[in-house]
């Protein structure tokens, strides 16, 4: 790969390699290195520049989660060495809570859950980053609804008018990455498949997922067959179903020994006006910020992984009912 290490094989190995080095090999210095000065970083719950505060994320992640090992599951990527490349990377994570933190104190609990990293990297750098974990599950497995953590998180933060500021477009910045993904047939067909999902054609459902697909979802949720997949895009458009549905990026690949895959990142911004997933309608203004992985099958998708953080739209809904 020019302007990479010769070290890396390819793209996902550089990936997997760096993650693997920065987390579990202790080797947090080598962020200086990897990523890029004055990076921005996005999440649900908020938007951070520089490699300094990603080096004391970190750091405060692996004093509360010491033995935390990052699992990548798969790597869906575009573009190339010369232009860039982005990868939406899936990570399955392990951990226990052995430390005092951002999570309160210590409980001893094991926990797994899921994160999709997007990263742009270009010359051995990563220079921009769109980051989703799933906190509902994590907060769940640590004995937390997702709202009422919230809404203590903006207390412990000082309130409403002070709390940090969960990511909404209005407040980023655009960074070295303005790339769509590719024009790939399968990610083109997923992207079709969940505008029409958000258009409220549910009959795409039965018709383009496998009758056996397993659904990964916010929470840590596992749902199954087509009823499964219906139930969790539903809850979540019922609740916002003003709000304005958009692909931000999109990537299909073929790879040898791979199913087909998709992976979109996508958002909902607009009010919550309905009742679904999210309780009785509130006015809030929210922005979801969201990711989908799939791999299709000969009946359809047969898998498909979905995260947002709940944590964070709720956070955005307590701070507009108080």
């Amino acid at each position: 790969m020019k302007g990479f290490s010769d070290r890396f094989s390819d793209f996902p190995d550089y990936i997997l390699g760096i993650t693997e080095e920065i987390w579990e090999q202790r080797n947090l210095a080598t962020l200086h290195h990897y990523y890029a000065p004055d990076i921005p970083v996005r999440s649900p719950g908020s938007i951070v520049f520089g490699n300094a505060g990603v080096i004391g994320a970190t750091m405060a992640t692996l004093a509360e989660f010491p033995d935390r090992r990052l699992l990548g599951e798969d790597v869906i990527w575009s573009g190339t060495p010369e232009e860039g490349m982005l990868s939406s990377h899936r990570i399955l994570s392990t951990a226990t809570h052995l430390g005092d933190g951002v999570y309160g104190k210590a409980t001893g609990t094991k926990l797994r859950y899921r994160i999709i990293a997007d990263c742009h990297a270009i010359n051995n750098q990563i220079n921009d980053e769109w980051l989703i974990r799933d906190q509902g599950a994590v907060v769940r497995q640590l004995g937390w609804d997702p709202k009422e953590y919230a809404i203590d998180l903006i207390e412990r933060e000082g309130g409403a008018d002070k709390c940090v500021q969960p990511f909404h477009p209005s407040i980023d910045k655009v960074g070295p990455y303005t790339g769509r993904g590719n024009d790939n047939l399968w990610g083109e067909k997923y992207a079709d498949i969940l505008n029409r999902i958000m258009g409220a054609d549910l009959g795409v459902i039965p018709a383009e997922y496998d009758r056996a697909v397993t659904g990964f979802y916010p929470g840590g949720k596992e749902l199954f067959s087509t009823d499964g997949v219906d139930d969790f895009w539903i809850s979540l458009r019922a609740a916002f179903p003003s709000a304005t549905f958009t692909i931000d990026h999109q990537i299909g690949r073929e790879d040898p020994m791979m199913s087909p895959r998709a992976a979109i990142r996508w958002s909902l911004t607009g009010k919550h006006d309905g009742w679904g997933a999210f309780g009785e309608p509130s006015g809030a203004e929210v922005h979801v910020m969201g990711a989908s992985h799939v791999e299709f099958g000969p009946w359809g998708i047969r898998r498909e992984y979905t995260l947002f953080d709940e944590t964070s739209i709720w956070k955005q809904i307590a701070m507009k009912t108080g």
